[in-house]
């Protein structure tokens, strides 16, 4: 199995999870502005759309979007599934609104061509949904008192947040503290050059 990522995108939260789940796999990285492979290869061979994550599977068969690959890794460790009554439909009512609300808030921010104004209201739209996600956790994680593949998603967030000096809740800085001190989650940004 393979994981197609680029350092610090949205893919890390894959990378995370399949740590967590101690799920074998290899890395490829992809840079996002040529789309190609370090061999040279055009990414979109493999992913038509361009983006990350991509997983591939040994036989070839390619699944795309976090909400898709977070879920996957959640039906083969089912320790990273929330438990309880409509469970699995409370961990996609999560991963759908990391995917479609907060991830997309941050779109304007990391296009250079963004107005100014245009940033400073995505930057208001991100707090405005980091504001829901404090006042919904309930615990020392998104969905309860144990880890779920929806956390390293938010995790990777906050941390996009951090560096781009937008106002994050207290619940959630202490949130991406325990995120950061996980061993899965030192591991993945060791492996994308993104710690130390």
């Amino acid at each position: 199995m393979k994981l197609y990522y680029a350092p610090g995108a949205c893919s890390l939260a894959d990378h995370i999870a399949l740590h967590e789940a101690d799920i074998p796999f290899s890395l490829v990285r992809v840079d996002l502005k040529t789309h190609k492979l370090e061999d040279g290869r055009a990414y979109t061979e493999i992913n038509p759309k361009g983006s990350v994550p991509a997983l591939q599977f040994d036989d070839g068969e390619v699944l795309t979007e976090n909400l898709a690959i977070l879920a996957y890794i959640a039906d083969q460790k089912p320790e990273l599934a929330p438990h309880g009554p409509l469970a699995r439909y409370r961990l996609l009512e999560m991963l759908s609104y990391l995917a479609s609300e907060l991830h997309k808030a941050f779109h304007p921010l990391f296009v250079p061509r963004s107005t100014p104004d245009e940033k400073k209201q995505a930057a208001a739209a991100v707090e405005q949904k980091l504001g829901y996600l404090a006042d919904k956790l309930d615990g020392p994680y998104l969905l309860g008192t144990h880890m779920t593949v929806a956390d390293p998603y938010l995790y990777v967030m906050l941390t996009w947040a951090d560096d781009m000096k937008i106002k994050v809740p207290d619940k959630l800085a202490s949130f991406s503290q325990r995120m950061a001190e996980r061993p899965a989650v030192k591991r993945a940004l060791a492996h994308e050059g993104l710690s130390g």
